[in-house]
């Protein structure tokens, strides 16, 4: 009882707390009734009922009237001014404590709140809601939601993260999200994969999307038909309907010909024809078999003997032949061979880059002859008793074509005699003769000669490049006396072989596969006719040759090989007994030395032509080179054209080459001019000067027949 008395007066102030506060609340209930009232008054009005703070636009003009017959809250009352707005083309937008209240031609350019923040979804304030499409793609919801958005609104799709942006009146904005979430649901769309046992897979996808195209843009369905060449199976994408439909299609369509076997012509563009049609002959029995131990064993088996196996069934139904006036193959072959086949052609069917192989062959002799000393020769009654017959070592007139021309009186102002010679003797009609010749003789001869071939050839293509004459040698003779008919006729017979003499280049390009190296299979020769030495009955060739295998990088220059040779002859021929007495047995000898000194050294550079543009390029430079070349001849007249149809000076202008750097040459060592293909770096101080080579992209010093010839390889 004591506990009861003790409650009692906390419970008489709590009911007297609710009923002031629901007479409180009641006091606060409005019934709002304006006639033509001023928009801004009814602002006034819900701002003093709510406690909102507002902040009207200058352009926000409106005669309302609003009438109520049962008291509403304030915040009802402010549902209802919001309504108001949108009736009169206004919108309220929350600004922090302020809400702004403007035309709604200009809400979107102002922050609202978001839909689930403090915001009735029944209300009509202005909201902004970021929604995430699930199943279906956002872009293709922005033409069934636009007609639903005001033009104050606004609507917009973010394809990367498949989300759409909404921004309107709330209740239109959870009016859109309903109808949404019902169509973002989980469809029937699935991916199925139809694999093709006589039918190409790119052939029936061309036929099915040639159908069904039209229908799909019609109806907006996203079916998709994709080929898988590899294992000849067609990937279909779609509604469940539609997979059934072109399921059907397809099964109708993969039916085996009646013939066995499909033609078909492939022009070929790169490839040649006649070579790869044997090749292909050979891999169609491969993949008959191939093809049907894939089968099973059982179709091979089928008849003993192998007559009536499968593989042998599409061998004979399986053919391929080339037609070379067209370039191109006509292969007969069942689907499956025919797809294996034609996979082959493309990969063989490429462009396949060029190779600019350029080359420069340097050699450098220098021959020194000397000779001093005297010969003699007597005879008597027509016959030469040589008292010191000797043979000129350096090609000059001998002391038996003296002797002879002793002899023969008529002919013995025509004897040349090379040097400085002075000759006596001592001519009767009969009895004893003699004859002596004093000869010294200096004889020097210097060689240069440079060869800069150039070829272009595909690769893996052999290319030749041969510039030389052919000389005749003489390689037997024969003499044959008449004996039978008592003339004595002779009738004399030589077989003569010709060899060709001069520069010739075989060189078969390797490409690496990554295409930065060149490997290459190379054979330079270079031969000329050298000086006949005494004794000899025919001509002589001097012969350099370089067979080898190289790695080389695109546009690198490398030193196939050198040779440096230097030879030293001295020679004496005397008078026997006569030529031992001292100082005297001067008169009685001969003294000749011969020297002979050569260089040869080979440079090759490849460079790889990827495409017509580069080819071009390199036929503009050699071009306007020999362009130029042709202009510096002679400049006076009107220049013919090098190639057919050009009749400008130049090609397009090419911009210069950047400087590279070069080993200093030698004196005596050929050195390459600066338009030359491989620039090198001028002399050193007190070489010998350059002459330049008008007719080839070299030059070559004044020679000196003191210098040694050195040879330096450029470096690349």
């Amino acid at each position: 009882m004591t506990g009861l008395r003790s409650w009692l007066p906390c419970l008489v102030a709590v009911l007297l707390a609710a009923s002031l506060a629901s007479a409180q609340q009641a006091q606060q209930r409005i019934t709002p009734n304006f006639k033509d009232a001023d928009i801004q008054q009814i602002a006034e009005a819900v701002a003093a009922a709510t406690g909102k703070n507002f902040i009207i636009d200058p352009r926000v003009r409106a005669q309302v009237t609003m009438l109520s017959a049962t008291p509403m809250s304030p915040d009802a009352f402010y549902e209802a001014f919001l309504s108001i707005l949108q009736v009169y083309g206004f919108v309220a937008v929350p600004a922090g404590k302020v809400i702004k209240i403007l035309p709604d031609a200009n809400a979107r350019q102002y922050p609202a709140n978001d839909l689930p923040d403090r915001v009735n979804p029944s209300s009509d304030e202005m909201v902004t809601q970021v929604l995430d499409v699930k199943n279906v793609s956002a872009a293709q919801l922005i033409p069934i939601l636009r007609p639903m958005i005001p033009q104050y609104g606004h609507l917009a799709a973010y394809p990367a993260s498949n989300i759409l942006i909404i921004s309107d009146h709330a209740s239109n904005v959870a009016r859109m999200i309903r109808i949404i979430r019902r169509i973002d649901q989980v469809g029937s769309t699935d991916v199925e994969i139809v694999p093709l046992h006589d039918a190409s897979a790119a052939e029936i996808v061309r036929v099915v999307n040639s159908l069904y195209q039209g229908a799909n843009a019609a109806e907006g369905a996203a079916v998709k038909v994709v080929a898988d060449e590899r294992s000849n199976s067609v990937l279909i994408g779609g509604e469940q309907s539609q997979r059934l439909r072109i399921r059907a299609l397809i099964a109708h369509l993969d039916t085996p010909l009646e013939s066995g076997g499909d033609t078909r012509v492939r022009y070929l563009h790169y490839a040649d024809a006649e070579k790869i049609a044997p090749k292909l002959k050979e891999q169609m029995t491969g993949i008959a078999q191939a093809t049907a131990g894939a089968g099973g064993g059982a179709a091979a088996g089928a008849a003993p003997g192998g007559g009536g196996s499968a593989a042998a069934v599409a061998e004979r139904n399986a053919m391929v032949w080339a037609d070379p006036t067209n370039n191109a193959l006509v292969i007969t072959a069942p689907p499956k061979i025919m797809r294996a086949i034609n996979d082959i052609v493309d990969k063989l069917d490429i462009r396949r880059p060029q190779v600019l192989v350029e080359a420069i062959i340097a050699e450098v002799d220098v021959d020194k002859d000397a000779e001093l000393g005297v010969n003699w020769a007597a005879f008597s009654d027509g016959n030469t008793i040589p008292a010191g017959s000797f043979v000129s070592p350096v090609g000059g007139t001998s002391i038996v074509d003296l002797a002879g021309a002793v002899q023969n009186p008529g002919t013995a102002s025509t004897t040349l005699l090379q040097g400085t010679t002075v000759a006596v003797g001592r001519i009767m009609g009969s009895g004893v003769n003699f004859a002596a010749m004093i000869r010294a003789i200096r004889g020097d001869t210097n060689t240069n000669v440079i060869a800069t071939p150039s070829a272009v050839t595909m690769d893996n293509q052999e290319a030749e490049l041969k510039v030389a004459q052919e000389v005749p040698f003489v390689t037997g003779q024969y003499t044959n006396s008449n004996a039978n008919t008592g003339t004595g006729s002779v009738n004399p017979f030589q077989t003569i072989q010709r060899e060709e003499v001069g520069t010739i280049l075989k060189v078969t390009p390797t490409i690496s596969p990554e295409g930065s190296a060149v490997m290459m299979k190379i054979s330079i020769e270079s031969s000329s006719i050298g000086q006949k030495p005494a004794g000899a009955v025919d001509l002589v060739t001097n012969k350099r040759t370089i067979t080898t295998n190289v790695l080389i990088e695109d546009g690198g220059v490398v030193v196939l090989g050198g040779l440096i040779e230097d030879n030293s002859v001295k020679g004496e021929q005397r008078v026997p007994y006569l030529g031992n007495i001292p100082l005297l047995g001067l008169l009685f000898k001969t003294r000749n030395a011969t020297s002979t000194k050569n260089n040869l050294i080979m440079f090759i550079r490849p460079k790889i032509l990827r495409d017509q543009a580069q080819a071009a390029y390199e036929t503009d430079l050699k071009y306007n080179y020999m362009r130029d070349q042709q202009r510096s001849l002679d400049s006076q007249h009107e220049l013919v054209p090098l190639l057919p149809g050009v009749t400008r000076g130049t090609l397009n202008p090419l911009p210069p080459p950047p400087p590279q750097p070069a080993a200093h040459l030698a004196p005596g060592q050929p050195t390459p001019a600066p338009s030359a293909a491989f620039p090198v770096v001028p002399p050193p101080a007190g070489a010998p000067p350059v002459v330049t080579d008008p007719n080839a992209a070299t030059a070559s010093p004044a020679p000196d027949a003191n210098a040694t010839p050195a040879t330096v390889p450029p470096k690349p």
